[in-house]
């Protein structure tokens, strides 16, 4: 069909702006031209109006919202539907903050919002960062990791005495495969000073250590319920440890404890009766030890584990799953919150607040962190078993160094075996000190930590050169932690992908600069926006289509979260 240019195909109604048929168009001029930018503005404005309304009323969560539909779709925010009118409807129930995960688990912690400030080992996750969290209602854990004993006291003398009963706190003890005397004395020291909840990480097994934590002080009360004064939080990334913590203490350590006269026979009946956690975090791609799982995978996994552990075990008592890794922005919040996690625990995010026990440079360094920066590298405390944690690869040649140390250990039996050439490339470059003088600091540390170690790497030369390597991997971290400007390219900085997340969300907003990001602003930030993130979806599923952009998700100041993020 041959056609016009103007108007189309033949029969069909001319194109509103054409002119006559057979002669020229009219021209298009200034008066036009303003008359449609001025129908554009108005437009613009009115879509602006709306979206800016409809905001306003998703963010105010703690309040339920009626809401008209128009013919297209758009919401028409109402006091309450008319009984008589025709407008089709929708409700948006209230998303308070101070509601959102397991009811059982803001009650078992007295906390009043479902989020914890995960522990980061060598106090980065600092006595600073718990009092913050705990004076906000959250919780905070203590990171304890790799810290001498008398640090750890020092800590716990500081955590009780500012915050004692008034909020929440918990303790770090992570899993030391190859330390476990310093393992056994950290929980010495939690039971001498009643610290009654710990975060247990990076357990591959159950160790006599952490169910003795468990099971002191077990006793019934004047009911004949079974209760158990300390109580564990347990990060997990495997179905097999997690199953290990939901299931009840295993017998065979329970019998090793009575022999030992830890618990009597009573006691090890009630620890039979129930789980070695209450609380397991799926810790999905995070920083620091990770098996960089999907969350999308391991939390539907760990839930449905839970379920079954429950009907089989008989507890009497919730179970309860939380969700960490990646928890960084609204979006990953509420994901996790809709596919069931009883509570949120954040990580990295953390590291770059005000708070964290690490120096100024990096908390920059993790401001700029994008989703390529990210690396890992072989772990400090788990080194000889090939271990790796996830660490930030930006500025730093830690990731890199680390992995050449862990080849020379798989491929030497022992330190003198290691080609000279090669050898005076570790001296220069990564060492930058002979390794005979690393040998003797390593020879010091371990005088006092734990002399064991000393005994065993004379022995075993093999055993030897990993503790040497191991001094690079542990100082690396302690550099970063201080700023040491000589160092940056070795800093060790624990970081997962969920830091460039983080940035990317907050890129133009007050938390994008260091200086202003604190903890507790940030947790709330993600709490509220989740919720508004999910109030905006429950609307959609109703009907309403909302304006383009929105819900846009920026990050607001904590006291205007608070007035909005409450039950109101």
């Amino acid at each position: 069909m041959r056609t016009c240019p103007d108007d189309g195909p033949r029969g069909t109604p001319p194109h509103p702006d054409a002119g006559p048929r057979d002669g020229p168009r009219p021209a298009f001029g200034p008066a036009d031209v303003a008359s449609h930018r001025g129908r554009r503005s108005r437009i613009v404005q009115r879509v602006e109006t709306v979206r800016e309304a409809w905001e306003e009323a998703l963010g105010r969560v703690g309040r339920g919202l009626h809401v008209a539909i128009e013919d297209d779709g758009s919401p028409r925010i109402v006091e309450a539907p008319g009984r008589d009118s025709n407008d089709r409807a929708a409700f948006v129930p209230p998303f308070p903050i101070d509601r959102l995960g397991d009811a059982s688990f803001r009650a078992a912690h007295g906390v009043r919002y479902a989020c914890i400030a995960g522990a980061m080992a060598n106090g980065i996750a600092s006595v600073e960062l718990v009092e913050a969290m705990g004076r906000a209602g959250m919780l905070g854990i203590f990171g304890a990791a790799g810290l001498g004993l008398d640090a750890v006291e020092k800590a716990v003398d500081r955590i009780q005495g500012s915050l004692g009963d008034k909020a929440p706190y918990g303790f770090n003890l992570i899993h030391s495969p190859h330390e476990p005397a310093i393992e056994s004395a950290v929980v010495d020291l939690y039971l001498r000073r009643k610290v009654r909840l710990v975060e247990a990480s990076a357990f591959l097994s159950l160790t006599p250590t952490v169910v003795r934590y468990r099971v002191s002080g077990i006793h019934r009360d004047e009911r004949g319920r079974v209760v158990a004064p300390n109580r564990l939080i347990a990060k997990a990334s495997r179905v097999e440890v997690a199953q290990r913590f939901l299931a009840p203490p295993p017998e065979k350590i329970l019998r090793a404890l009575v022999e030992q006269g830890a618990i009597d026979a009573d006691q090890a009946a009630m620890a039979e009766t129930i789980p070695m956690a209450e609380d397991l975090t799926a810790e999905a791609d995070s920083g620091g030890h990770t098996d960089n799982q999907p969350l999308v995978v391991l939390l539907p996994t760990f839930l449905a584990l839970r379920d079954r552990l429950a009907a089989q075990h008989g507890y009497d008592r919730p179970l309860r799953v939380g969700a960490a890794g990646g928890i960084s922005t609204p979006w990953a919040a509420a994901g996790a919150l809709a596919m069931g996690a009883g509570y949120l625990v954040t990580g990295s995010v953390n590291q770059a607040c005000v708070e964290a026990g690490t120096s100024d440079v990096v908390r920059t360094m993790l401001a700029q962190a994008q989703q390529a920066d990210i690396a890992m590298a072989p772990a400090a405390d788990m080194f000889e078993m090939g271990v790796k944690v996830q660490v930030l690869k930006r500025g730093t040649m830690f990731a890199m160094r680390a992995a050449k140390l862990y080849e020379y250990y798989r491929a030497y039996d022992r330190l003198e075996s290691i080609p000279d050439a090669d050898r005076a490339t570790l001296e220069k470059t990564i060492f930058r000190t002979p390794l005979p003088d690393v040998w003797e600091q390593t020879r010091a540390f371990f005088a006092r930590r734990d002399p064991t170690q000393i005994a065993k790497a004379e022995a075993d030369a093999k055993y030897k050169m990993a503790l040497v390597f191991r001094w690079y991997l542990g100082q690396s971290s302690h550099w970063a932690n201080v700023g040491e400007p000589s160092r940056v390219v070795d800093y060790q900085i624990w970081c997962g992908p969920a830091m460039a997340a983080f940035n990317d969300w907050t890129r133009g907003t007050f938390l994008e600069k260091p200086e202003n990001r604190r903890a507790a602003d940030v947790a709330l930030n993600i709490l509220h926006n989740a919720a508004v993130l999910l109030r905006a979806r429950t609307a959609a599923m109703q009907g309403v289509v909302p304006p383009d952009g929105s819900p846009r998700l920026a990050p607001r100041p904590r006291d205007e979260i608070e007035k909005m993020g409450s039950d109101l």
